[in-house]
């Protein structure tokens, strides 16, 4: 009998060449466990994204507490080849902020990282995904379900804080920042 043919994982060279294609420039690809995965981000989406950027960029510059960046990618580590990882939204602390690089990805996964669901985003295969930040330095990530308005925080020893629409959000993290929950999904009077 023949085996059947085995698709090979895309490795990060790979990948950083396939994205420098011109017809890939203005997508968001990211690879995860070596699979190309697209996302497109809806209106409501974006708009959470804003807001949650805005709060938590104003509180950490107030402090001068370090980085809070949209939608840039990350990895692990140089000897993880197949991962390359871009969550909504991310922080990272000052003491631990690496030089800027001049291609590719930040060489460390942020304290923070948050994912913000999507239509089509399973929250099994978010929190998945966190498992990875969590695994590769995350403190803290934060998953904003739209579907069902909440927030789970998870933490790297397996424990996740849930807060709902009238709760208000804490981090272990940032310990000072407090944003009620009912803001971050209070986009349609935008």
């Amino acid at each position: 009998m023949i085996p059947a043919p085995t698709r090979e994982k895309m490795t990060v060279a790979q990948f950083e060449a396939y994205l420098a294609l011109p017809e890939n420039r203005d997508r968001r690809l990211e690879l995860i466990d070596g699979e190309i995965v697209e996302t497109m981000p809806t209106l409501i989406h974006n708009l959470i994204s804003r807001t949650l950027f805005l709060a938590l960029y104003l509180y950490v510059q107030r402090f001068k507490l370090g980085e809070v960046i949209y939608e840039t990618s990350y990895r692990a580590s140089e000897s993880d080849d197949h991962n390359y990882r871009v969550p909504d939204l991310s922080y990272t602390s000052r003491e631990r902020m690496t030089p800027i690089p001049k291609r590719g990805a930040v060489p460390q996964i942020p304290d923070i990282c948050i994912e913000i669901q999507s239509p089509d985003d399973d929250p099994g295969e978010m929190r998945t995904k966190s498992a990875y930040f969590l695994a590769n330095g995350a403190r803290e990530v934060w998953l904003v379900f739209t579907k069902r308005p909440r927030v789970e925080v998870m933490y790297p020893d397996g424990d996740s804080d849930f807060f709902n629409t009238d709760d208000v959000l804490t981090s272990t993290v940032l310990p000072d920042f407090r944003m009620n929950v009912a803001d971050i999904f209070n986009v349609e009077g935008r």
